[in-house]
């Protein structure tokens, strides 16, 4: 069995000097893969320049809104970072839910599986286009690419092949991954039975679809973890997890998650919440029968031994979410694999 690789996930600042500075640091305390996830700001931005100040580390988007782009734009943007990484860029996709592409992005929404399929044939169709200048000759029900002139053309990669991974809440999702993708980012709220019995399962069917075997691709598993060297380190890590999950759990898309274990109940309470914009109390009404089933509790020294002990066999990366206010503990984590 393969280490598990360990990465760290950043939310952009909209300060771009410190999101690089936040890379450059996850990468020299030897974190495997360093992804941008996309909330308030562009992910792209700043992996655009940690990609000219970093030489080893893997960069990528963590669920970058697919449908709002173009797969044109998508497919520029990559192909350029795939060059600027020198082959370290890894394209992270998400269909994200109806009423954000509806109501926050103002986009149409209708058979998202079908199109994510599309969108990940079409970035094929022109990369291929880009890489060899073969004819652009892309139809489906959803997009249509007909056109590519010499001037739009970027022309060869070094890298061509540049890795999609998608973003699963949704099993169907997660089986279209298995079926077409590079890799899949589990969904950021999960129980490990919620991995084994729904998402491997589609993850396993895509691939039988596909013709295709369990290492052709990466499981990511994002994790939450309260630890920390002192009580007051552990009892801030406990408040952010508590935040993160009510969040998370709030959603629609995560309330078959929650279903699953019982928590529908407490699903609805978040949302009726999260309506009535009572962001504050949220926090309060995770439980600790819900804390202790999904986050990862441990000594610094010791969380890596526990992301094995759980996610052994089952993800080949996990994910924790940088923290730039507490450095040592990432520090002491990166530490414990060597």
């Amino acid at each position: 069995m393969q280490p598990i690789k360990l990465d760290v996930a950043i939310m952009p600042s909209g300060d771009l000097r410190h999101d690089v500075r936040q890379i450059k640091r996850a990468e020299q305390l030897g974190f495997d893969a360093v992804w941008i996830s996309e909330t308030a700001h562009n992910p792209f931005f700043p992996l655009t320049l940690a990609a000219a100040e970093t030489s080893r580390v893997l960069l990528g988007t963590q669920g970058a809104v697919a449908f709002p782009r173009s797969p044109m734009v998508s497919a520029q943007i990559a192909w350029d970072l795939a060059r600027q990484a020198d082959g370290r860029f890894i394209l992270g996709l998400d269909a994200q839910v109806r009423a954000h592409i509806e109501r926050r992005f103002g986009e149409d929404w209708g058979d998202p599986v079908g199109r994510m399929r599309e969108y990940i044939e079409s970035l094929r169709a022109i990369w291929n286009t880009f890489q060899t200048d073969a004819r652009l000759r892309y139809r489906g029900e959803h997009y249509q690419f007909r056109l590519m002139a010499p001037f739009f053309n970027p022309g060869p990669n070094p890298h061509p092949t540049i890795p999609i991974y998608l973003t699963g809440v949704n099993p169907k999702i997660c089986q279209l991954a298995g079926e077409l993708g590079q890799g899949l980012h589990a969904p950021a709220l999960h129980t490990l039975s919620y991995l084994r019995e729904v998402i491997m399962p589609a993850v396993e069917a895509g691939l039988s679809a596909g013709e295709r075997e369990r290492s052709d691709i990466v499981v990511t598993a994002p994790v939450f973890v309260i630890s920390g060297e002192t009580d007051g380190e552990r009892r801030r890590a406990t408040v952010t997890v508590r935040e993160r999950l009510a969040f998370y759990a709030s959603a629609p898309a995560y309330r078959q998650v929650m279903s699953a274990h019982g928590w529908g109940r407490l699903a609805d309470e978040l949302r009726l919440m999260a309506r009535e914009k009572r962001w504050a109390d949220m926090k309060n009404a995770v439980v600790d029968d819900v804390l202790r089933e999904i986050a990862i509790f441990a000594e610094p020294g010791d969380v890596y031994a526990r992301i094995v002990e759980r996610y052994g066999g089952i993800a080949d990366r996990v994910c924790l979410e940088w923290s730039a206010d507490n450095p040592q503990l990432f520090e002491a984590i990166a530490r414990s694999r060597i």
